[in-house]
């Protein structure tokens, strides 16, 4: 009998490892144009690193597959909504790549800043997953500077799911998707890590950084929240990096616009 027992688990473990796996198999990664532009480089060091007064800038939206189940990470601008937000709306991206604004499971969020949240009305059936330091600032009264209430009034108003984060998440439970404090640049900031079959690990910065110099010299911006903060989560980078031989994208930087394929194309 006992020897049924233990046989019986040890079948159930092997199952549920494969189907992890087989999970792990099927998640891709898209970028999708959420804004383009410039922005004044001189805003994002508060040690005088930039002369230039102008810098290329981009926005970036990104949809990861897992199986049946599809998230999206950062919304962008609302389009219109500023000269950067050039972007289509990300309803009508989804649907070119066919995903129904409906069927988002997950809407992770870097931070609560307008770039990053203008589009999230359409995605109602979806569980909002935002740290819990922005969701206090979006929701305290009046909410906290620099964070865009508006772009989460659908949300707050009709009670949609939210899962506010106060450690890393398991998005999928596999270990794929996993969602990563990094706290600094606001009190809840976050980035995302993709484990890709083909590719490789992918992390994706949110605003952790905005340019290849700052990644690579430790700059800070001086509007950040916490400068402390932003440098342990740079050196929580770099360590990410170099111990998954990961691929890091700076969701700002159009130099890594080609570190992944072209829209509507998915990395594997």
């Amino acid at each position: 009998m006992a020897s049924r027992f233990w046989l019986a688990l040890q079948v159930g473990a092997f199952l549920g490892l494969s189907s992890l796996s087989a999970a792990a198999q099927e998640v891709t990664l898209t970028r999708l144009d959420c804004g383009s532009g410039s922005n004044d480089p001189r805003r994002f060091s508060d040690t005088y690193a930039y002369t230039e007064t102008s810098k290329p800038f981009t926005f970036s939206c990104y949809v990861i597959r897992h199986g049946a189940d599809v998230m999206v990470w950062d919304t962008g601008y609302l389009p219109g909504s500023v000269p950067n937000a050039t972007n289509k709306p990300l309803a009508d991206l989804l649907r070119q790549i066919r995903v129904e604004p409906g069927e988002v499971k997950y809407v992770g969020i870097s931070h609560y800043h307008a770039d990053h949240t203008g589009q999230l009305a359409p995605l109602k059936n979806a569980t909002l997953l935002i740290g819990k330091g922005d969701w206090d600032g979006i929701t305290a009264t009046p909410p906290m500077s620099g964070a865009n209430a508006k772009g989460f009034a659908e949300w707050i108003a009709e009670k949609r799911k939210v899962e506010t984060l106060s450690a890393d998440k398991d998005v999928f439970g596999d270990g794929s998707v996993m969602i990563l404090r990094a706290p600094g640049h606001t009190p809840g900031h976050s980035m995302l890590l993709v484990r890709l079959k083909e590719m490789g690990p992918v992390l994706l910065s949110g605003d952790a950084v905005h340019f290849h110099e700052n990644y690579e010299h430790d700059g800070v911006p001086g509007f950040n929240d916490d400068r402390a903060q932003t440098l342990a989560s740079i050196q929580r980078m770099k360590q990410i990096e170099k111990n998954l031989k990961a691929t890091v994208i700076i969701q700002h930087d159009p130099r890594d616009i080609g570190k992944l394929p072209a829209f509507p194309n998915a990395a594997k």
